[in-house]
């Protein structure tokens, strides 16, 4: 399951019992595109965010940020107080409701900082980014973070942090990361019509060790959904905020 979004809710409902949970990333929701929902439209008017969502998609990321700086002037710790509360409110919300056992990697809205805390006091959930682990007697190996965008958000890690956890893996059946491998029909968004940044780290892991599947998330609309790459299987779990439905993996499904 990937980009959640805040539908914790739906969660529950689609885990089966006694399922493990591989969660992958951009576990709360600070914008919905469609619905203009989300933390940042209750801190400030549905206006004012539809302007920088209008800016950000234009691709014009310096004046959709300085659109939000003016709309902070003058109240900016109060700003920061009211998002960080709510921010810590959605997460405390999320972990309430994430299924024993959880393995955890984040994505890049996702705030680092706040979400390993809250794994290291709940026990059901696991620590999973760079590290790997066997379960159902296949080796899952877990990437998480985003390269970096002119977004400059809390979940973005430095090219050089990513091919290190990449390579630090060693040799696993099935690959878990918040992003996909740098091709561009992974990678491209078919909503936001732009190509999503994917790690040429990961592309050369799948390459290389040729691992049975490869599963991520993070473009929402993507123009495929799946391909192989060789022998792996690069699937797009999907945009759970939407669908309300996780992918089923199987131990030994081709």
């Amino acid at each position: 399951m990937s980009d959640l979004h805040g539908a914790d809710d739906a969660l529950v409902k689609a885990v089966p019992e006694g399922a493990i949970l591989l969660l992958l990333g951009d576990l709360i929701n600070f914008i919905d595109y469609t619905s203009m929902s989300g933390i940042l439209t209750e801190v400030f008017s549905v206006e004012t965010v539809s302007e920088v969502v209008r800016l950000r998609t234009a691709g014009d990321v310096l004046e959709a940020r300085r659109v939000m700086e003016a709309r902070s002037e003058g109240r900016e710790q109060e700003v920061r107080a009211e998002i960080g509360s709510r921010v810590q409110t959605a997460y405390d919300r999320l972990f309430e409701a994430l299924p024993e056992p959880t393995y955890l990697l984040l994505g890049n809205v996702d705030n680092p900082k706040i979400a390993h805390w809250l794994c290291e006091a709940t026990p059901a959930v696991t620590w999973a980014d760079g590290r790997v682990f066997e379960l159902d007697g296949e080796r899952f190996g877990f990437v998480g973070g985003a390269l970096p965008t002119p977004l400059h958000v809390a979940g973005e890690i430095s090219v050089e942090e990513m091919r290190a956890k990449v390579e630090s893996l060693g040799e696993a059946d099935v690959l878990c990361s918040h992003i996909p491998p740098a091709v561009p029909e992974l990678c491209y968004d078919t909503r936001a019509k732009r190509v999503e940044r994917g790690s040429e780290a990961l592309l050369a892991y799948i390459e290389e060790v040729q691992p049975r599947r490869h599963y991520f998330g993070h473009v929402h609309q993507p123009l495929l959904s799946s391909m192989h790459i060789g022998r792996t299987m690069c699937l797009n779990v999907g945009y759970f905020r939407r669908t309300r439905r996780a992918f089923a993996h199987r131990s030994g499904d081709d």
